[in-house]
Protein backbone atom coordinates (compact mmCIF):
# COMPACT_ATOMS: atom_id res chain seq x y z
CA UNK A 1 0.00 0.00 0.00
CA UNK A 2 1.56 3.22 -0.94
CA UNK A 3 -0.34 5.96 1.59
CA UNK A 4 2.27 8.74 -0.07
CA UNK A 5 0.60 12.10 0.32
CA UNK A 6 1.46 14.45 -2.13
CA UNK A 7 0.98 17.53 -3.70
CA UNK A 8 -2.52 17.50 -6.13
CA UNK A 9 -2.79 14.13 -3.71
CA UNK A 10 -6.71 12.54 -5.33
CA UNK A 11 -9.68 14.00 -2.95
CA UNK A 12 -11.64 11.62 -1.39
CA UNK A 13 -14.61 9.82 -4.19
CA UNK A 14 -18.16 11.63 -2.68
CA UNK A 15 -20.70 11.40 -5.18
CA UNK A 16 -24.65 10.77 -4.45
CA UNK A 17 -27.88 9.67 -6.26
CA UNK A 18 -31.50 9.87 -5.79
CA UNK A 19 -32.55 7.33 -8.46
CA UNK A 20 -35.19 4.81 -7.25
CA UNK A 21 -34.20 2.31 -9.00
CA UNK A 22 -31.34 0.31 -7.29
CA UNK A 23 -29.36 -0.28 -10.54
CA UNK A 24 -29.58 3.30 -12.04
CA UNK A 25 -28.96 4.78 -8.55
CA UNK A 26 -25.43 2.51 -8.73
CA UNK A 27 -24.77 3.35 -12.17
CA UNK A 28 -24.39 7.15 -11.27
CA UNK A 29 -22.42 6.35 -8.58
CA UNK A 30 -19.58 4.62 -10.71
CA UNK A 31 -19.73 7.09 -13.24
CA UNK A 32 -18.69 9.67 -10.71
CA UNK A 33 -16.04 7.19 -9.16
CA UNK A 34 -14.30 7.38 -12.98
CA UNK A 35 -12.48 4.32 -12.49
CA UNK A 36 -10.79 5.73 -8.95
CA UNK A 37 -8.70 3.18 -7.17
CA UNK A 38 -10.49 2.35 -3.82
CA UNK A 39 -9.08 1.02 -1.04
CA UNK A 40 -12.82 0.81 0.42
CA UNK A 41 -16.15 2.59 0.44
CA UNK A 42 -19.12 3.85 3.06
CA UNK A 43 -22.40 4.18 1.79
CA UNK A 44 -25.77 5.10 3.12
CA UNK A 45 -29.23 5.09 1.77
CA UNK A 46 -32.51 5.65 2.27
CA UNK A 47 -34.51 2.30 3.87
CA UNK A 48 -36.81 2.78 0.62
CA UNK A 49 -34.26 1.04 -1.88
CA UNK A 50 -35.15 -2.85 -1.94
CA UNK A 51 -31.70 -3.93 0.21
CA UNK A 52 -31.21 -7.60 -2.00
CA UNK A 53 -31.07 -5.27 -5.35
CA UNK A 54 -28.77 -2.17 -4.52
CA UNK A 55 -26.57 -5.36 -2.33
CA UNK A 56 -26.24 -7.17 -5.59
CA UNK A 57 -25.88 -3.86 -7.56
CA UNK A 58 -22.96 -2.20 -5.53
CA UNK A 59 -20.72 -5.54 -5.26
CA UNK A 60 -21.20 -6.38 -9.30
CA UNK A 61 -20.56 -2.19 -10.19
CA UNK A 62 -17.09 -2.40 -7.06
CA UNK A 63 -15.72 -5.43 -7.72
CA UNK A 64 -12.75 -6.20 -4.92
CA UNK A 65 -13.47 -3.23 -3.19
CA UNK A 66 -14.59 -3.66 0.64
CA UNK A 67 -17.95 -1.74 1.16
CA UNK A 68 -19.50 -1.25 4.16
CA UNK A 69 -22.71 1.28 5.15
CA UNK A 70 -26.09 1.26 6.49
CA UNK A 71 -29.82 1.91 5.57
CA UNK A 72 -30.52 5.45 7.36
CA UNK A 73 -33.30 7.95 8.63
CA UNK A 74 -32.45 10.78 6.20
CA UNK A 75 -29.20 11.29 4.22
CA UNK A 76 -26.95 13.90 4.16
CA UNK A 77 -25.61 15.12 0.75
CA UNK A 78 -23.99 17.68 -1.45
CA UNK A 79 -27.84 19.22 -0.97
CA UNK A 80 -27.26 18.88 2.60
CA UNK A 81 -30.40 17.26 4.21
CA UNK A 82 -31.67 14.78 1.94
CA UNK A 83 -34.08 12.16 1.88
CA UNK A 84 -34.65 8.54 -0.70
CA UNK A 85 -31.16 8.83 -1.75
CA UNK A 86 -27.94 6.89 -1.48
CA UNK A 87 -24.47 8.90 -1.12
CA UNK A 88 -20.93 6.86 -1.22
CA UNK A 89 -17.60 8.15 0.43
CA UNK A 90 -14.56 6.54 -1.57
CA UNK A 91 -10.93 6.25 -0.35
CA UNK A 92 -8.39 6.57 -2.40
CA UNK A 93 -5.97 3.95 -2.32
CA UNK A 94 -3.10 5.75 -2.76
CA UNK A 95 -3.88 7.54 0.90
CA UNK A 96 -5.72 5.37 2.40
CA UNK A 97 -6.67 1.51 3.40
CA UNK A 98 -9.26 0.38 5.01
CA UNK A 99 -9.92 -3.39 6.57
CA UNK A 100 -13.41 -4.24 8.18
CA UNK A 101 -14.55 -6.76 10.70
CA UNK A 102 -18.29 -7.81 11.37
CA UNK A 103 -20.44 -8.85 14.08
CA UNK A 104 -23.67 -10.79 14.13
CA UNK A 105 -26.28 -12.21 16.37
CA UNK A 106 -25.90 -9.37 18.98
CA UNK A 107 -27.93 -10.68 21.34
CA UNK A 108 -25.40 -13.14 21.77
CA UNK A 109 -22.31 -10.51 21.71
CA UNK A 110 -18.98 -11.91 23.25
CA UNK A 111 -16.84 -9.29 24.49
CA UNK A 112 -14.02 -10.97 25.15
CA UNK A 113 -13.77 -13.22 21.39
CA UNK A 114 -14.80 -9.45 19.95
CA UNK A 115 -12.05 -7.78 21.78
CA UNK A 116 -9.24 -10.43 20.78
CA UNK A 117 -10.81 -10.18 16.96
CA UNK A 118 -10.35 -6.16 17.20
CA UNK A 119 -7.15 -6.52 18.90
CA UNK A 120 -6.05 -8.54 15.71
CA UNK A 121 -7.38 -6.51 13.15
CA UNK A 122 -5.40 -3.45 14.95
CA UNK A 123 -2.39 -5.74 14.76
CA UNK A 124 -2.66 -6.52 11.08
CA UNK A 125 -3.05 -3.16 9.90
CA UNK A 126 -0.21 -2.27 11.89
CA UNK A 127 2.17 -4.63 10.39
CA UNK A 128 1.00 -3.95 6.98
CA UNK A 129 2.03 -0.16 7.67
CA UNK A 130 5.63 -0.64 9.72
CA UNK A 131 7.45 0.65 7.07
CA UNK A 132 5.74 4.21 7.63
CA UNK A 133 5.52 6.99 9.48
CA UNK A 134 3.04 9.59 10.75
CA UNK A 135 0.33 7.40 10.06
CA UNK A 136 -3.18 7.99 11.86
CA UNK A 137 -5.70 5.54 12.22
CA UNK A 138 -9.87 6.04 12.94
CA UNK A 139 -12.31 2.75 13.82
CA UNK A 140 -15.49 3.72 11.50
CA UNK A 141 -18.55 1.76 13.42
CA UNK A 142 -21.75 1.07 12.19
CA UNK A 143 -24.90 -0.90 14.32
CA UNK A 144 -28.00 -2.01 14.09
CA UNK A 145 -29.85 0.83 15.39
CA UNK A 146 -32.58 -1.66 16.45
CA UNK A 147 -30.20 -4.11 18.31
CA UNK A 148 -30.34 -2.30 21.68
CA UNK A 149 -26.50 -3.19 22.04
CA UNK A 150 -24.87 -0.09 21.16
CA UNK A 151 -23.20 0.83 24.79
CA UNK A 152 -22.00 -2.69 24.53
CA UNK A 153 -20.46 -3.16 21.33
CA UNK A 154 -19.03 0.68 21.58
CA UNK A 155 -17.01 -0.09 25.01
CA UNK A 156 -15.99 -3.34 24.02
CA UNK A 157 -14.41 -1.83 20.38
CA UNK A 158 -13.02 1.47 21.99
CA UNK A 159 -10.95 -0.65 24.32
CA UNK A 160 -10.10 -2.84 22.44
CA UNK A 161 -9.29 -0.74 19.71
CA UNK A 162 -6.73 1.32 22.70
CA UNK A 163 -5.63 4.91 21.56
CA UNK A 164 -7.17 4.40 18.15
CA UNK A 165 -10.53 6.48 18.16
CA UNK A 166 -13.79 5.43 17.47
CA UNK A 167 -16.91 7.36 15.76
CA UNK A 168 -19.58 5.91 14.21
CA UNK A 169 -23.71 6.39 13.95
CA UNK A 170 -26.97 3.52 14.40
CA UNK A 171 -28.30 2.90 11.43
CA UNK A 172 -31.72 3.72 10.70
CA UNK A 173 -35.28 3.07 9.11
CA UNK A 174 -37.16 6.36 8.04
CA UNK A 175 -39.19 6.77 11.51
CA UNK A 176 -40.66 3.05 11.09
CA UNK A 177 -38.49 1.19 13.71
CA UNK A 178 -39.61 -2.27 11.89
CA UNK A 179 -35.78 -2.91 10.23
CA UNK A 180 -32.73 -1.12 9.57
CA UNK A 181 -29.71 -2.52 8.33
CA UNK A 182 -25.72 -2.64 8.20
CA UNK A 183 -24.24 -2.90 4.84
CA UNK A 184 -21.00 -5.44 4.87
CA UNK A 185 -19.71 -8.32 2.48
CA UNK A 186 -22.24 -7.58 -0.51
CA UNK A 187 -25.32 -7.84 1.98
CA UNK A 188 -27.66 -5.68 4.66
CA UNK A 189 -27.45 -7.41 7.70
CA UNK A 190 -29.62 -7.10 10.35
CA UNK A 191 -28.70 -7.56 14.00
CA UNK A 192 -25.21 -6.89 13.39
CA UNK A 193 -22.33 -4.24 13.56
CA UNK A 194 -19.09 -3.45 11.48
CA UNK A 195 -15.64 -2.02 12.33
CA UNK A 196 -13.73 -0.43 10.05
CA UNK A 197 -10.32 0.60 10.53
CA UNK A 198 -9.20 3.07 8.34
CA UNK A 199 -5.71 4.26 8.27
CA UNK A 200 -3.87 7.07 6.72
CA UNK A 201 -1.21 9.57 6.70
CA UNK A 202 -3.63 12.48 5.85
CA UNK A 203 -4.81 14.07 9.22
CA UNK A 204 -7.84 12.58 10.60
CA UNK A 205 -10.41 13.77 13.54
CA UNK A 206 -13.08 12.78 15.16
CA UNK A 207 -15.75 14.99 17.52
CA UNK A 208 -19.16 15.22 19.03
CA UNK A 209 -21.41 18.14 19.19
CA UNK A 210 -25.26 18.74 20.85
CA UNK A 211 -27.09 21.32 20.70
CA UNK A 212 -28.78 21.66 24.58
CA UNK A 213 -28.31 22.25 27.84
CA UNK A 214 -29.58 21.15 30.88
CA UNK A 215 -33.03 23.29 31.91
CA UNK A 216 -34.30 23.71 35.61
CA UNK A 217 -36.69 20.78 35.52
CA UNK A 218 -35.53 17.39 36.80
CA UNK A 219 -36.77 13.98 36.39
CA UNK A 220 -35.61 10.88 38.01
CA UNK A 221 -36.40 7.38 36.37
CA UNK A 222 -38.41 5.64 40.08
CA UNK A 223 -38.67 2.64 37.37
CA UNK A 224 -37.94 1.07 34.14
CA UNK A 225 -36.23 -1.98 32.40
CA UNK A 226 -33.04 -1.22 31.73
CA UNK A 227 -32.53 -4.44 28.71
CA UNK A 228 -35.58 -2.67 26.80
CA UNK A 229 -34.64 0.64 27.48
CA UNK A 230 -38.36 1.69 29.16
CA UNK A 231 -39.18 3.51 31.34
CA UNK A 232 -42.54 3.31 33.64
CA UNK A 233 -42.31 6.05 36.19
CA UNK A 234 -40.71 9.19 36.57
CA UNK A 235 -40.71 11.27 40.27
CA UNK A 236 -43.19 8.10 40.96
CA UNK A 237 -45.63 9.17 38.46
CA UNK A 238 -46.29 7.53 35.45
CA UNK A 239 -43.37 8.46 32.74
CA UNK A 240 -44.69 9.80 29.88
CA UNK A 241 -47.51 12.08 32.10
CA UNK A 242 -44.98 13.44 34.57
CA UNK A 243 -42.77 14.35 31.55
CA UNK A 244 -45.01 16.16 29.51
CA UNK A 245 -45.96 18.20 32.72
CA UNK A 246 -42.54 18.88 33.09
CA UNK A 247 -42.18 20.29 30.02
CA UNK A 248 -44.26 22.88 30.37
CA UNK A 249 -45.64 22.65 26.73
CA UNK A 250 -49.47 22.84 26.20
CA UNK A 251 -48.93 19.92 23.50
CA UNK A 252 -50.99 16.67 23.94
CA UNK A 253 -49.41 14.45 21.37
CA UNK A 254 -46.25 12.76 22.37
CA UNK A 255 -44.40 11.89 18.94
CA UNK A 256 -40.92 12.48 17.48
CA UNK A 257 -40.66 15.89 17.13
CA UNK A 258 -42.35 16.59 20.65
CA UNK A 259 -38.90 14.79 21.79
CA UNK A 260 -36.39 16.26 19.50
CA UNK A 261 -37.74 19.53 21.26
CA UNK A 262 -37.64 18.47 24.94
CA UNK A 263 -34.30 16.32 25.28
CA UNK A 264 -33.91 14.70 28.48
CA UNK A 265 -30.78 15.08 29.05
CA UNK A 266 -28.40 13.32 32.16
CA UNK A 267 -24.81 14.87 33.29
CA UNK A 268 -21.82 12.13 33.46
CA UNK A 269 -17.88 13.05 33.42
CA UNK A 270 -19.05 16.40 33.95
CA UNK A 271 -20.40 16.83 30.80
CA UNK A 272 -24.53 16.81 30.23
CA UNK A 273 -25.48 14.31 27.21
CA UNK A 274 -29.21 13.99 25.75
CA UNK A 275 -31.00 10.92 26.36
CA UNK A 276 -33.20 10.83 23.79
CA UNK A 277 -36.49 8.83 23.89
CA UNK A 278 -38.11 6.93 21.10
CA UNK A 279 -41.50 6.73 21.49
CA UNK A 280 -44.32 6.52 23.81
CA UNK A 281 -46.28 3.84 24.73
CA UNK A 282 -50.00 3.01 25.19
CA UNK A 283 -49.13 2.29 28.61
CA UNK A 284 -47.80 5.37 29.68
CA UNK A 285 -44.31 3.90 29.23
CA UNK A 286 -41.46 5.68 26.92
CA UNK A 287 -38.63 3.64 25.33
CA UNK A 288 -35.29 5.62 25.21
CA UNK A 289 -32.95 5.39 22.09
CA UNK A 290 -30.37 4.52 24.62
CA UNK A 291 -29.47 3.36 28.21
CA UNK A 292 -31.58 4.17 31.14
CA UNK A 293 -32.47 2.90 34.20
CA UNK A 294 -34.15 2.71 37.59
CA UNK A 295 -32.54 6.06 39.58
CA UNK A 296 -31.25 8.25 36.53
CA UNK A 297 -31.76 11.93 37.18
CA UNK A 298 -32.32 13.50 34.21
CA UNK A 299 -33.28 17.19 33.09
CA UNK A 300 -35.26 18.49 30.12
CA UNK A 301 -33.20 19.82 27.66
CA UNK A 302 -33.27 23.50 26.12
CA UNK A 303 -31.83 24.75 22.84
CA UNK A 304 -29.07 26.66 22.13
CA UNK A 305 -27.80 28.77 18.75
CA UNK A 306 -27.53 25.56 16.44
CA UNK A 307 -26.15 27.67 13.85
CA UNK A 308 -23.77 29.80 15.61
CA UNK A 309 -22.50 26.77 17.39
CA UNK A 310 -22.39 24.73 14.08
CA UNK A 311 -19.92 27.68 12.68
CA UNK A 312 -17.63 27.87 15.67
CA UNK A 313 -17.46 23.97 15.64
CA UNK A 314 -16.71 23.65 11.94
CA UNK A 315 -14.05 26.30 12.74
CA UNK A 316 -12.63 24.44 15.12
CA UNK A 317 -12.15 21.17 13.17
CA UNK A 318 -10.37 23.01 10.51
CA UNK A 319 -8.29 24.41 12.69
CA UNK A 320 -7.25 20.46 13.58
CA UNK A 321 -7.00 19.31 10.59
CA UNK A 322 -6.02 22.25 7.97
CA UNK A 323 -8.14 22.27 4.81
CA UNK A 324 -11.26 20.08 5.33
CA UNK A 325 -11.48 17.53 2.11
CA UNK A 326 -14.72 15.87 3.89
CA UNK A 327 -16.32 15.35 7.12
CA UNK A 328 -17.90 11.72 7.48
CA UNK A 329 -21.39 13.11 9.29
CA UNK A 330 -23.61 10.90 11.57
CA UNK A 331 -25.95 13.83 12.26
CA UNK A 332 -29.50 12.25 14.76
CA UNK A 333 -32.69 11.67 13.46
CA UNK A 334 -34.21 13.82 16.11
CA UNK A 335 -31.63 16.61 15.14
CA UNK A 336 -33.02 16.92 11.84
CA UNK A 337 -36.69 16.95 12.73
CA UNK A 338 -35.83 20.04 15.55
CA UNK A 339 -34.21 21.88 11.98
CA UNK A 340 -37.62 21.22 10.63
CA UNK A 341 -39.63 22.56 13.77
CA UNK A 342 -37.43 25.19 13.92
CA UNK A 343 -37.12 26.44 10.75
CA UNK A 344 -33.69 26.67 9.67
CA UNK A 345 -33.13 23.40 7.51
CA UNK A 346 -31.89 25.46 5.11
CA UNK A 347 -29.26 27.15 7.03
CA UNK A 348 -28.57 24.15 8.49
CA UNK A 349 -28.08 22.38 5.33
CA UNK A 350 -26.28 25.43 3.53
CA UNK A 351 -23.42 24.82 6.68
CA UNK A 352 -23.31 20.98 5.88
CA UNK A 353 -23.14 21.83 2.03
CA UNK A 354 -20.33 24.56 2.74
CA UNK A 355 -18.35 22.02 5.25
CA UNK A 356 -18.65 19.18 2.70
CA UNK A 357 -20.41 17.23 5.33
CA UNK A 358 -21.43 13.86 3.97
CA UNK A 359 -23.02 11.00 6.00
CA UNK A 360 -26.97 9.94 7.21
CA UNK A 361 -29.72 10.64 10.03
CA UNK A 362 -28.93 8.09 12.48
CA UNK A 363 -30.64 6.48 15.23
CA UNK A 364 -27.77 6.71 17.81
CA UNK A 365 -23.83 8.23 17.50
CA UNK A 366 -20.75 6.79 18.80
CA UNK A 367 -18.79 8.77 19.51
CA UNK A 368 -15.06 6.61 21.92
CA UNK A 369 -16.31 4.77 24.27
CA UNK A 370 -19.75 6.26 24.89
CA UNK A 371 -23.25 5.92 22.35
CA UNK A 372 -24.37 9.17 22.13
CA UNK A 373 -28.02 10.79 21.58
CA UNK A 374 -29.08 13.90 19.32
CA UNK A 375 -25.30 15.08 18.41
CA UNK A 376 -23.47 16.19 15.81
CA UNK A 377 -20.71 13.62 15.23
CA UNK A 378 -18.53 13.43 12.60
CA UNK A 379 -15.28 12.34 10.87
CA UNK A 380 -13.24 15.26 9.09
CA UNK A 381 -10.37 14.17 6.63
CA UNK A 382 -7.75 17.08 5.31
CA UNK A 383 -6.36 16.97 2.37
Amino acid sequence: MNLQVQAGVRPLVTCASRAAEPAAAVAELVAAIGGEDLAGAVVFCSHAYPREALARALTEALPGVAVIGCTSAGELTTRGYDTESIVLIGFPADSFSMSVLRFDDLDRFDPEGAQGAIRRLVAGARLDHAAFENLHQVALFLVDGLSHREELLTMTAQHALGDIKLIGGSSGDGLSFKETGVLHDGRFHTDAAVVALLTSRRPMHVFCANHYRPGQAKMVVTAADAETRTVFEINAAPAAEEYLRLSGSAARELDAHFFAAYPPMVRTGGQAHVRSIQSANPDGSLTFYCAIDTGVVLSIGEPVDRVAGMRTLFAEVAGKVGEIDHIIGFDCVLNRLDAEDRQIVREVSALYTENRVLGFNTYGEQFFAAHMNQTFSGLAIGR
